[in-house]
């Protein structure tokens, strides 16, 4: 498949493929309330620390949204969503975009239940294991990443209350891991992924682009590409009636993203993988994700609610 869109010069791309922050405050943590209080409007509290990798050899940082109820009822164990940032940021992403502001005023209303959001820093390596074998991302995130976070915050382990989201880059690392591990989540969402079957030839001429480079090698690895695309996941992933799976795109995305989205959702039909697909008027970046966030973020709090109603 050709894109019609030529890819940009590096800035621009770097620009395309992140969502662009509206200014908004850090958030900080709150205190929690008194026992047997009630948490109506009350504000969750964000934690951002680091966790320590044997296998990436260094500590990754990360933040975790946890709801009101967390403080209020220390009894009580909650869904979990991972969510993925894009190329350019890190696990402030939720907050410095205002995400976070989202959530909490969706939860206030009523639309979301509660559910505790945690977003790791993924650098700039696509959440997949390097080529060369240096950045092993993908294993620290099964193996460490998600163990330490269940570990470590009143989480049910379990498929069925443990999805994982993203935009952007973080849309092809959501996908990738949710079609990959589909034991480990039970429900997956992404916006805008950076979905291309192809790499461009651009990546192969011109000024070498590091962060492709030590992903994929350069020049690009293509069997390595391919091996690691959401389409080669497709074909090998089991076929269940249990699957859990919203993605969205704009339709004119600055580099033709939608015509990957929109392969993956033909693939995902054909295979006869459950999903729910959207096109929408847009292009790439946080303007489009700002309007859609919520959409996955209800398709999330609605499976996590008949979760735990299933475990009662």
């Amino acid at each position: 498949m050709r894109f019609h869109r030529p890819l940009l010069a590096l800035p621009a791309l770097l620009f395309a493929l992140l969502p662009l922050p509206h200014a908004a405050p850090r958030a900080t943590a709150s205190p929690p309330p008194a026992n047997g209080a009630s948490t109506a409007g009350a504000p969750g509290r964000v934690e951002c620390s680091a966790l320590a990798s044997k296998i990436l050899r260094h500590a990754v940082r990360f933040c975790a949204f946890l709801p009101p109820a967390y403080d209020a009822d220390p009894a009580r164990r909650f869904p979990v969503l991972y969510w993925l940032h894009g190329l350019g940021q890190n696990e402030q992403a939720l907050v410095d975009s205002g995400g976070w502001t989202m959530v909490e005023e969706m939860r206030t209303r009523g639309e979301i239940g509660d559910f505790i959001l945690i977003t790791p820093d993924g650098g700039q390596g696509f959440y997949l294991n390097s080529r060369d074998g240096r950045n092993p991302y993908e294993d620290f995130f099964v193996r460490e990443f998600v163990p330490g976070m269940e570990r470590r915050y009143r989480v049910q382990a379990a498929r069925a209350t443990r999805g994982i989201s993203g935009v952007s880059m973080g849309g092809f690392g959501a996908l990738h891991f949710a079609l990959k591990y589909p034991h480990l989540f039970g429900a997956s969402s992404a916006h805008s992924a950076a979905l291309m079957e192809n790499p461009p030839a651009a990546f192969n001429s011109g000024p070498r682009l590091g962060f492709v480079e030590s992903v994929f090698g350069w020049p690009v690895d293509h069997a390595y590409w391919v091996q690691n695309s959401a389409f080669t996941a497709v074909l090998r992933a089991p076929v269940k009636e249990d699957w859990h799976m919203y993605f969205d795109c704009g339709s004119d995305d600055d580099y033709g993203f939608d015509e990957g989205n929109r392969l993956l959702d033909r693939l995902l039909t054909r295979r006869g993988i459950p999903h729910e697909f959207h096109i929408y008027p847009g292009r790439h970046g946080w303007s489009y994700f700002a309007r859609h966030l919520p959409a996955s973020l209800e398709f999330h709090g609605k499976i996590f609610s008949a979760a735990e109603r299933d475990r009662k």
